[in-house]
């Protein structure tokens, strides 16, 4: 609240999940505007929340990692003037914003992309059949809040596909070739505390694992903003365009 008072919610496909801190946010006296996101962010997405969120003054989402991809474009495209195809790489002219975002705040419910502490928004094109980015130093999200509990109970599936997400982006920064000793210190401890957590949650519930490869997914975050990442990601980008596959599981 003490970000901006007019607040844009942004949820997945459920927006029980968030339903709570929608209550908490109007007790401390915010107005709060909800948008679903209900699959990975596209453009047409994208546009669609610009148009909910045209008078807000701070995005909050609260997600997994589609979701907070999705908040943080739209932090960012509410204070464009110019189409959001100008600013994004690959496929568009990669300019930088013509404008500082709407401050951001990150409140993961997955643990795997690590999108709470990095500068940059997937999305995808589906004419040009590919998932790009949205990228600027600004779009650091102003706060992340990673609570492992709320990712408790997380569907087997989701678990296992942002999971081995979370274990690629800590293995690739700590091989790629601009990897730094504060990366690898990050790196070096998650990868085999991340493979022992993901395959007990294979067998069972297990709220220790889920401590776990929340912060398994926070390291792989902070690794690849600060080394990049590798062959792997380099591939998945454009495979999950021609095939609508979940990001994770690719």
């Amino acid at each position: 609240a003490a970000l901006g008072r007019r607040v844009l919610l942004v949820h997945g496909r459920d927006p029980g999940r968030s339903a709570a801190l929608a209550r908490d946010l109007a007790a401390a006296g915010c107005s709060v505007a909800t948008f679903a996101v209900p699959h990975e962010p596209d453009i047409a997405l994208i546009e669609a929340g610009v148009r909910t969120g045209a008078e807000v003054q701070v995005v909050v989402a609260m997600g997994g990692g589609a979701v907070i991809d999705a908040g943080k474009a739209l932090a960012a495209c509410l204070t464009m003037t110019r189409p959001l195809m100008d600013h994004l790489e690959v496929v568009g002219q990669g300019l930088p914003l013509d404008h500082p975002p709407l401050p951001f705040v990150a409140i993961p419910t997955t643990a795997g992309t690590g999108a709470e502490v990095t500068r940059n928004a997937v999305i995808g094109v589906p004419e040009a059949r590919r998932k790009v980015s949205l990228r600027d130093a600004r779009m650091l999200p102003a706060l992340a809040i990673v609570d492992p509990a709320l990712t408790d109970g997380c569907p087997r599936a989701v678990t296992l596909a942002s999971g081995l997400d979370a274990v690629t982006q800590v293995i690739e920064p700590y091989v790629c070739t601009r990897a730094n000793p504060l990366t690898d210190s990050l790196c070096r401890d998650a990868i085999p505390r991340g493979l022992a957590a993901l395959i007990r949650l294979m067998q069972a519930e297990d709220r220790q694992a889920r401590d776990e490869m929340a912060w398994v997914s926070l390291c792989g975050g902070l690794a690849l903003a600060n080394a990049g990442l590798g062959a792997v990601h380099g591939l998945a980008g454009p495979l999950g365009g021609l095939t609508g596959a979940a990001h994770g599981a690719i």
